[in-house]
């Protein structure tokens, strides 16, 4: 286990935030870490649910979501091997907000929540938490003024290149391909299939994307970020 958590650390550290933390802290979270494997299609966790720990993704991808009124599914986020997620319900001990899916098989680690308390006793690793928590609500935030404020074919273009830096991730380097059906991406964008068909046949009109089977490939970056009004 010893080698497999070695060659864990360097995928993990692929990801901004946790590579950013000093190599002590990264080891020492991965020594606290239990791991599991999660089918495809099983649930982390569920909204309400008070248990479960700090994960880290090392294989795999899970979606977070959540269900409507309706019975409609809302996914709020993509996270890829080499994020961190789960920690909002260990720091303030109210349920988690949200399901957490596996949409591949996938491989975690798990700091329990004592062992993320412990954790949480050194300063360095609270600062990154701290951090990290930041990041979430920036997220959140433009999400919000996206759907208050901009028209449906920029926020397309926007999740578009979100989705392209890792989601969750927010790489400062984009793929040129994104692993996303039109129906996953309609569900993060609260719109429907129809709509959403109608503008994504306008950007491969204008040479921006070209669309594939449950992908999205990005043709001109630059075209797709003067849509996004970046």
């Amino acid at each position: 286990m010893a080698d497999s958590k070695d060659e864990w650390l360097g995928i993990l550290s692929m990801n901004p935030w946790f590579g950013a933390l000093p190599l002590p802290e990264r080891k020492a979270m991965l020594a606290a870490a239990d791991v599991a494997q999660v089918r495809a299609g099983e649930m982390l966790y569920r909204k309400g649910d008070t248990s479960g720990g700090f994960f880290g993704v090392v294989k795999g991808a899970f979606k977070v979501s959540t269900l409507g009124e309706d019975g409609r599914e809302g996914i709020l986020s993509v996270v890829e091997a080499g994020n961190w997620f789960g920690e909002a319900s260990l720091i303030d001990g109210q349920p988690r907000p949200h399901d957490a899916t596996a949409v591949l098989a996938s491989t975690v680690l798990v700091i329990q929540p004592q062992a993320f308390k412990r954790l949480m006793q050194r300063s360095v690793f609270a600062r990154a938490i701290a951090a990290l928590l930041c990041s979430r609500v920036r997220v959140l935030y433009g999400l919000v003024e996206d759907a208050m404020l901009r028209s449906t074919r920029t926020r397309i273009a926007r999740r578009l290149i979100t989705l392209a830096r890792g989601d969750a991730t927010m790489a400062n380097d984009a793929r040129s391909s994104v692993a996303v059906s039109q129906e996953a991406l309609a569900m993060m964008l609260g719109i429907t299939r129809q709509t959403l068909s109608k503008e994504l046949k306008v950007l491969v009109r204008d040479g921006v994307l070209s669309l594939g089977y449950g992908r999205i490939e990005i043709v001109s970056m630059a075209e797709l970020e003067l849509r996004a009004e970046i």
